[in-house]
């Protein structure tokens, strides 16, 4: 695909807004309109680009939160305090307005419907956003593929996609998904808020061991795992998957830091 073409040879394109969502008290999701889009696979992300009317610009980096659909895509945005582009796109833009992308842009970190076999995603914070384009698409796709997510986040009041998530694990046969707050968390839950655990994730299949490795038996009934958030929270989870037996090749990470936003 295009997204895995390097971004100079990418053009930028027009944007329009369509429609929004509030997920979080500081986070929207944009539904945008984009003549001339080649398409898109889950996992994959976007630049965006503001041009004030001085001509001064900024951009950013956004990862797609949609399914595959024509010439739409959904980006979901966490606004950064004193950010130059996040705060514009969460709290001012409205429907109508337009912006500057290109891509799409990535091709490691990816899911289509090609590929089978069980797909574990373990999101910190807004990095949830390409993981839920993950589980949309194996929706669109009528994937059989097992998945599990399981999601941290602050508090239940940060949580995105929170009734759609909910929707899903209740309707989707073959999803399994796992909340837990860093935080506060709900009235009743067994879980104590607190940072990622070995034990809130699952084991590899197979009976996999860092020590043993895989066997070529079980290597194509291999779990293939997504992680994507801040820099520390990617670090840890990887390295808690590892404990858990998932072999470090089949452990596909996305992260960010502070870009000023």
């Amino acid at each position: 695909m295009s997204g895995s073409l390097r971004r100079g040879a990418l053009r930028w394109l027009r944007a329009r807004l369509e429609a929004s969502r509030t997920e979080t008290t500081s986070a929207r999701t944009l539904r945008l309109t984009v003549p001339g889009w080649s398409g898109h696979e889950a996992g994959q992300h976007v630049d965006v680009k503001l041009t004030a009317e001085d001509g001064y610009s900024a951009q950013r980096s956004y990862s797609i939160a949609s399914a595959a659909d024509g010439d739409g895509l959904e980006l979901t945005v966490q606004a950064v305090d004193r950010g130059e582009v996040s705060p514009y796109l969460v709290e001012v833009m409205q429907p109508g307005d337009e912006l500057e992308l290109r891509g799409p842009i990535g091709g490691w970190f990816t899911w289509s419907a090609k590929l089978s076999g069980p797909i574990l995603l373990v999101g910190g914070g807004s990095g949830i956003v390409p993981l839920m384009a993950m589980l949309r698409q194996r929706i669109r796709a009528g994937s059989a593929s097992p998945f599990h997510l399981v999601y941290s986040a602050r508090s239940p009041d940060h949580v995105f996609y929170q009734d759609e998530l909910q929707d899903i694990g209740r309707r989707s046969r073959g999803v399994t998904i796992d909340k837990i707050f860093t935080r506060s968390g709900s009235l009743g839950d067994e879980r104590s808020p607190g940072r990622l655990r070995a034990e809130d994730l699952p084991a590899a299949s197979g009976e996999i061991s860092p020590a043993t490795g895989p066997t070529a038996s079980d290597a194509a009934g291999r779990t293939r795992v997504y992680v994507c958030g801040p820099t520390a929270f990617v670090e840890r989870a990887t390295q808690l998957l590892i404990e858990r037996g998932h072999p470090a090749d089949v452990i596909r990470t996305e992260r960010f830091g502070p870009t000023g936003g």
